[in-house]
């Protein structure tokens, strides 16, 4: 009982991080239609914001973090939209969808280049002790990274459920037209859904890089599982991308402790194939519009 309580917290502290991932695979989609094959790639780049913050110039770890925030939000959000989803997305998804793939390897291969092709070890932001809950050793670490991503996920709920600007940016995803015709600012809107997708992916590197070091290829691995977990869940639901991260993070880990390490990488698969096979539309999502 004590293993199988370790393996769930550990399992749900790393299907947090990636739900905040697969959060804005469903985010893009809702309010412009933009499926993001980058998506991977953009929660890899900000851990080597903080690590070039800190080796080049010199800053202390939380203000390199700031700062990698910053240069998130900028670069990932507003020059994503302004510089590849508005070129492409007049001339349909295919080319959208080529064109974010691109842009993820040439993330990839730039940090390969310009950095380390090796993985660097990323600085600890909670202590690293265990603590002992009924009889299992609970990583400290994993505990934080599981209230933090939730916090996050959570915060983002209330902004959308409990402000006019969330109730606005629903409309937009429900409508872009009626919710022109109504007053809204659908360019804003939109513009403020790709930066909240960008934090997202910060926050999703900063927490998961101390635990599997920052590597120029952790795009791939987290590109697919969160993919996955937003069908999984329900491509058309926030929360739907919340059970689906957790369900994986704990499948997983499952997977590693009662079946073989060997094998784990194939279980998103088999649940995605399971989960087409029997509901389609995912856990929680629905096979009507869009909504949030």
């Amino acid at each position: 009982m004590a293993e199988l309580l370790q393996i769930l917290i550990s399992g749900l502290a790393s299907g947090a991080i990636y739900a905040l991932a697969a959060v804005g695979f469903t985010l893009l989609w809702q309010a412009s239609q933009t499926i993001n094959f980058a998506q991977g790639e953009f929660v890899m780049l900000p851990a080597f914001f903080v690590l070039a913050g800190m080796t080049v110039l010199g800053l202390p770890l939380w203000a390199a973090i700031l700062t990698a925030f910053v240069l998130s939000v900028l670069i990932l959000g507003v020059m994503f939209k302004k510089l590849v989803v508005e070129p492409m997305l007049p001339h349909g998804s295919m080319p959208l969808v080529i064109a974010t793939i691109a842009l993820g390897l040439l993330m990839k291969e730039s940090v390969k280049e310009f950095y380390s092709a090796q993985g660097q070890p990323f600085p600890p932001l909670f202590p690293q002790h265990v603590i002992h809950v009924f009889g299992a050793s609970v990583s400290v670490q994993d505990l934080c990274n599981l209230a933090v991503a939730f916090a996050a996920i959570i915060a983002l709920q209330m902004f959308l459920q409990r402000t006019r600007t969330g109730r606005a940016m629903q409309a937009t995803a429900q409508d872009p037209r009626v919710a022109e015709i109504l007053g809204v600012d659908v360019k804003r809107m939109v513009m403020y859904t790709f930066l909240i997708n960008a934090a997202l992916a910060a926050i999703a590197s900063i927490l998961i890089s101390p635990v599997y070091l920052a590597k120029f290829s952790n795009g791939e691995t987290l590109g697919m599982i969160a993919f996955i977990a937003a069908i999984v869940g329900g491509f058309n639901q926030i929360r739907g991308a919340l059970v689906g991260g957790l369900l994986i993070g704990v499948l997983d880990n499952m997977a590693a402790v009662y079946i073989s390490a060997e094998y784990r990488s194939a279980i998103p698969l088999i649940l995605l194939i399971l989960i087409i096979m029997v509901r389609p539309q995912g856990i929680m999502g629905t096979s009507e519009g869009r909504t949030v």
